[in-house]
């Protein structure tokens, strides 16, 4: 599903009056989390499930087919926990 799909989804689904409206909701939904992932806040939709993030180590690897080495530094990553509403509607 594409950007656009979504929006049209979220337009039928909230009974947006126009996609424009229905754009903002989806913009301000991410933006939001985006925000709050930035100040490494968790944010938890009961139900949906929980946007963190996660502190990955550096690490260290082998170019395949090559004698070239790499290094990946250390960093913080977004995560995302499913909840078991979500988890069940999706596996019936």
């Amino acid at each position: 599903m594409t950007k656009a799909e979504f929006i049209e989804l979220i337009q039928e689904t909230g009974e947006y009056e126009n996609k424009a409206d229905a754009q903002k909701a989806v913009k301000a939904f991410t933006s939001a989390i985006t925000a709050a992932l930035v100040k490494k806040e968790t944010v938890s939709l009961v139900g949906f499930g929980t946007f963190s993030t996660v502190e990955v180590a550096e690490k260290s690897g082998k170019v395949p087919g090559t004698d070239k080495t790499y290094t990946k530094a250390a960093h913080t990553a977004p995560k995302f926990k499913i909840g078991k509403t979500l988890k069940d509607a999706v596996a019936s």
